[in-house]
């Protein structure tokens, strides 16, 4: 087969979109080498309105947009994909402007209900598209997001300390807890920094930060600063390297991730791999995400800091528990998140649409 994809992310985007084009291509092409795999960047408008007839000229089977969205024209004889990672401008609007959420809504929505076949990356997703832009259930396949492979590779200690040792040069304390992501009022991060002023001083672990953002990283700053956290907090906007990242889920001591909405919740299998144990949410994907041996919270509840505080101090302390978790975290990602399972389901998908089974 030859496999068209829209492939601006994975070209132009260094982060969650960008990763799942280039962690998804790179699997097929290792799979299934036998195929052609065309990688169409974007161009400028209005050609972009034809990419798809751009490659059914060329020659390709099929066309799949791999970052929520499609080409506004589609040819009639080829099939097409679109996947979608979530709808965050439905499910949380205060994040997005109006316009933004417009936009998004008409090309998104658009490339769902045109496309001949619908990938979410979660139950979760899949709800979300069935019920903001009425898809029947039988036009969408689950396929979840494959983590990049270097994940499942255990980071050998010393190499793992060597890269932490670089990086922070002795300021990071061996026991810390991590959060991994953007800091924006979706993931709630304010409520780790209340959960982390209710433990005492003596048995509360230092966080460490990994993202960036604007307007709610300020307030993050003004929360730290009002609980007078300033020594036990750090934020990291500077690591962008597969290895010190990998180093720095794998020495955790927990992983917290008190996200409100996830369309899947990436770094939530990417510290169990490293068999991390993982505080997050009951709410959208992150159970799907985390399975069932990690701590969950409702992030809505009045007590919302208490019981992340509960369960910090409690794996903090348990050093068979951490483990225990940890472990059997890993157990569960390993399971349902191989990449070699989620690329086989997607050309199965693929050959069923090109008619190739």
């Amino acid at each position: 087969m030859k496999i068209a994809f829209d492939a601006k992310r994975y070209y132009h985007n260094n982060t969650g979109l960008g990763n799942y084009s280039r962690t998804l291509v790179g699997c097929l092409q290792r799979l299934f080498p036998d195929n052609s795999y065309m990688l169409y960047d974007a161009p400028p408008l209005p050609r972009t309105f034809s990419l798809a007839h751009k490659a059914k000229r060329e020659g390709c089977d099929l066309f799949h947009g791999l970052s929520n969205e499609l080409p506004l024209r589609l040819p009639d004889n080829m099939p097409t994909v679109v996947t979608m990672h979530d709808v965050a401008w439905r499910t949380f609007p205060d994040m997005y402007h109006a316009a933004d959420r417009v936009i998004y809504d008409f090309k998104y929505g658009r490339a769902c209900r045109n496309a001949t076949h619908v990938v979410a990356i979660s139950e979760s997703t899949k709800r979300d598209v069935m019920r903001f832009y009425g898809v029947p259930e039988e036009n969408i396949s689950v396929i979840c997001q494959p983590v990049q492979e270097f994940y499942y590779n255990p980071l050998p200690a010393e190499e793992a300390e060597t890269a932490i040792s670089k990086r922070f040069n002795g300021s990071l304390p061996r026991d810390f807890i991590l959060y991994v992501g953007s800091i924006n009022s979706r993931k709630n991060l304010i409520s780790l920094i209340d959960a982390l002023a209710l433990i005492k001083p003596g048995n509360r672990p230092f966080l460490l930060v990994v993202g960036n953002g604007r307007a709610y990283r300020n307030l993050v700053e003004q929360r730290i600063a009002q609980h007078k956290l300033q020594n036990s907090v750090s934020i990291a906007t500077d690591i962008h390297n597969n290895t010190l990242l990998q180093a720095l889920y794998a020495k955790a001591r927990i992983f917290v991730y008190p996200s409100f909405y996830e369309g899947f919740g990436l770094p939530v299998v990417e510290a169990a791999l490293q068999q991390t144990p993982v505080i997050t949410t009951t709410v959208s994907s992150l159970p799907e995400a985390a399975g069932p041996d990690a701590c969950l919270i409702d992030p809505h509840s009045p007590d919302a800091a208490e019981q992340m505080a509960h369960h910090i101090a409690e794996l903090t302390a348990d050093n068979e528990l951490n483990q225990r978790i940890g472990k059997e975290m890993e157990q569960y990602a390993r399971t349902h998140f191989d990449p070699t399972l989620l690329t086989n389901q997607m050309m199965q998908l693929y050959k069923r649409l090109a008619g190739n089974i």
